[in-house]
């Protein structure tokens, strides 16, 4: 049997880059020139600039991939938006704010090479899990704050417009401790490079709590109310935070979910992700 159809072309066809150089920082102990990489997925052509989110994957700062998720990245890149999963260094590599600094990088080095990637250089979002949530947070509340950019393209902005952090960590000074002792090896402790239950004005340092303005982008924040890992309340401390310094934020709570739970990767969950973006930088 032979068919003959006609297609309407409607849409841009996609590309992927992958591992685009977006900055080079200290590694190996100093010794040596790191570079920092980003998955791009962007359309080949376009009728006008598109808005773009930038991913943050999550890890407990220990581990991280721009891969992760990538399937789900790519439909939300269909619905109309650049995406760029972007690699930050591990609490291993470098102590904080060298994650933030990375991201911040990596937001600039999208605005200058926006005409490569169609996309608008004035609607930028940004979104993450966990402790990949914890840097969506500090990068959207420290925009107009040039302390944590570093680098290159210095002249182009790292703000951005819009944030949706999941089951985010922001106040470890609320964060249950059984013994101090035990907060050695956590996680955030890592991150800044000391017990953080025995240096709580060093750990606020690295808090979203602690920066939060009056003049925040608008957030739509995710959490699991069954979260065994980062407890839910923590992404309550941001919302009303944020809430009473009048600024537009939604948390929404995944009932029942646990951290990084299946429901996360659900299309009806992604749907409201896409609606905030299209809604907040369209």
């Amino acid at each position: 049997m032979k068919k003959t159809i006609h297609i309407d072309v409607k849409e841009p066809q996609y590309m992927v880059n992958t591992n685009v150089t977006f900055a080079q920082v200290p590694g190996w102990c100093g010794h040596i020139t790191q570079d920092l990489k980003m998955d791009v997925i962007f359309p080949r052509e376009t009728g006008k600039p598109v808005p773009a989110i930038v991913w943050i994957c999550g890890g407990g700062w220990l581990e991280m991939s721009t891969c992760a998720h990538l399937a789900y990245l790519t439909e939300l890149a269909r619905c109309g938006f650049v995406v760029a999963s972007v690699q930050y260094r591990t609490s291993n590599e470098a102590k904080f704010p060298a994650q933030l600094t990375d991201v911040k990088a990596a937001i600039r080095y999208l605005r200058a090479h926006a005409d490569s990637y169609h996309l608008d250089p004035q609607k930028i979002g940004v979104m993450g899990e966990s402790a990949g949530g914890h840097l969506t947070a500090m990068a959207a509340l420290t925009g107009n704050d040039r302390t944590f950019d570093k680098g290159d393209y210095l002249q182009y902005s790292s703000a951005v417009q819009a944030a949706c952090p999941w089951y985010v960590p922001t106040d470890v000074t609320k964060m249950p401790v059984n013994i101090p002792r035990d907060m050695q090896a956590a996680p955030e402790s890592l991150l800044i490079g000391m017990n953080a239950s025995l240096h709580m004005e060093e750990a606020l340092k690295a808090c979203p709590i602690s920066y939060v303005t009056e003049d925040a982008p608008p957030f739509l924040i995710l959490h699991g109310t069954d979260d065994h890992t980062v407890p839910f309340q923590q992404s309550e401390i941001l919302h009303d935070a944020l809430e009473a310094r009048g600024n537009d934020v939604t948390l929404l709570a995944i009932q029942g979910a646990d951290h990084a739970d299946r429901q996360f990767f659900q299309r009806e969950l992604w749907k409201i992700i896409e609606d905030f973006f299209t809604k907040k930088l369209k």
